[in-house]
């Protein structure tokens, strides 16, 4: 069975698709120009940027910034960086083989090893959307002061409602996206002016690499953790590849030109919402509470330290980031299960498998918070196998052909990936208890 992934036909898309498609269509040919060209192609980029600055980088950054000060923005530029570099050999290996990622681990891999990945990255989606689940539930019930049982369900309302918006098309719903990470960037700018920020203190740090202590090197690595995320690998190769098929070789390269100019604006718009989180925590909260560790206590010391204004803003881009990053989490399952297994299943009952652990969570009366840090343990476990596929397949040349890695690239991401996967071991680790590094205070 051929399941690749069509594009979607003119027909059958909506008004917004169908002028996003034959637009895109006219500048590969290059018969339209302009300081727009970019704007028919953006979108995949857009909806995986989500991922990095969900509620699992809320929680992290706000502990960088409350413990550390402007410390570690250097370990938020640095997880940026590597993350721009795995998302664009993503969408470089959707666009040149029309596949995403789990069908060609599907059709180059032994059996036990593509259901074993099938299992893992299973998890992960949920683990992802129990995070994604819970931070805007979180938000919810805190802003209109609801049982979190409540907030959770106003969730799971929202969220397959905003998934509905795909039915149209691709381009409503990233739209819809694009408005929700618009949010959470406006809602950090407005707290940067409320924030009495130390400016050259934030650009001494961004450059200057250090950890204070060994407990710096714990929540750096929390940082990259909830940084570079499994389930964005896989998305970002389908996303890009039913949107438009090129006809040559020179349009192949233009769009791949496109692709790669979306990510670096994309994730560099996510990265400076990350490095904004650090700021705004490092700011309110270091010298006075730097104990502050979970999102509802940054939420409550915020109000008598910079009103009630800036609490306000807070949580609503905490919900914003919920809502859009449980979206993503949702469509990032389909396509895992669709690429390893061959087939979907109906939207409501993947929205309705995804968000069962984090309402049995609740029901368990397990600390919300401490939820979301063991799911990003959950994701560190699962991490090593789409990013070593990924590297594995875009440096192919009976994958890619011309378009693999150059060798410099490959080298660059595997010292990269032998890092990010360092960096998770150790989270893991340290995690259940195992202490192997010192540390000279």
């Amino acid at each position: 069975m051929d399941d690749r992934v069509q594009p979607t036909s003119l027909a059958n898309a909506g008004a917004s698709t169908a002028r996003t498609m034959l637009a895109a269509r006219e500048i590969l040919e290059g018969r339209r120009r302009g300081a727009l060209d970019l704007m028919p192609f953006a979108g995949p980029a857009v909806i995986v940027s989500v991922a990095y600055m969900d509620p699992g980088n809320f929680a992290t950054n706000i502990q960088a910034g409350a413990r550390y000060g402007y410390a570690l923005l250097w370990v938020v530029l640095l997880a940026n960086l590597v993350a721009m570099l795995f998302q664009i050999m993503s969408a470089r290996l959707g666009i040149v083989t029309g596949k995403n990622l789990a069908q060609l681990c599907r059709e180059q891999f032994p059996k036990p090893v593509v259901m074993l990945m099938w299992a893992v990255s299973e998890i992960a989606a949920m683990a992802t959307d129990l995070a994604e689940f819970l931070g805007a539930a979180i938000g919810l019930a805190l802003l209109f002061h609801l049982p979190l049982l409540t907030g959770m369900a106003i969730t799971a309302l929202v969220t397959y409602g905003l998934l509905l918006f795909e039915s149209a098309g691709f381009r409503p719903l990233e739209l819809a996206i694009g408005a929700l990470v618009s949010i959470i960037g406006l809602a950090y700018l407005a707290e940067l002016f409320i924030a009495p920020v130390v400016w050259p203190k934030v650009l001494f740090h961004l450059f200057s690499p250090s950890l204070p202590d060994k407990d710096a090197l714990t929540i750096s690595v929390g940082i990259v953790g909830a940084t570079v995320m499994p389930h964005t690998l896989f998305l970002h190769s389908g996303l890009t590849q039913d949107r438009v098929f090129t006809r040559t070789g020179n349009e192949r390269r233009k769009l791949l030109r496109f692709s790669n100019i979306e990510v670096v604006v994309a994730l560099s718009i996510a990265g400076a919402i990350n490095m904004a989180m650090v700021i705004m925590a490092a700011s309110a909260f270091h010298h006075s509470h730097p104990e502050v560790a979970k999102i509802e206590e940054a939420y409550r010391m915020l109000m008598p330290l910079l009103g009630a204004g800036a609490a306000s803003i807070f949580l609503v881009s905490l919900i914003a980031s919920g809502l859009s990053s449980s979206v993503v989490g949702t469509m990032a399952g389909q396509m895992i299960m669709q690429g390893f297994a061959g087939f979907r299943i109906q939207l409501w009952l993947r929205r309705a498998i995804t968000m069962v652990p984090a309402f049995a969570v609740v029901a368990l009366g397990v600390d919300a918070t401490r939820a979301l840090i063991l799911s990003q343990v959950v994701l560190s476990l699962a991490l090593p196998f789409p990013m070593v596929a990924l590297l594995w397949f875009t440096r192919c040349e009976t994958v890619m052909g011309v378009y693999r890695n150059r060798r410099s690239t490959t080298f660059i991401a595997t010292l990269a990936s032998l890092a990010v996967l360092l960096f998770n071991l150790v989270l893991v680790l340290q995690t259940f208890g195992v202490d192997f590094l010192s540390w000279r205070d």
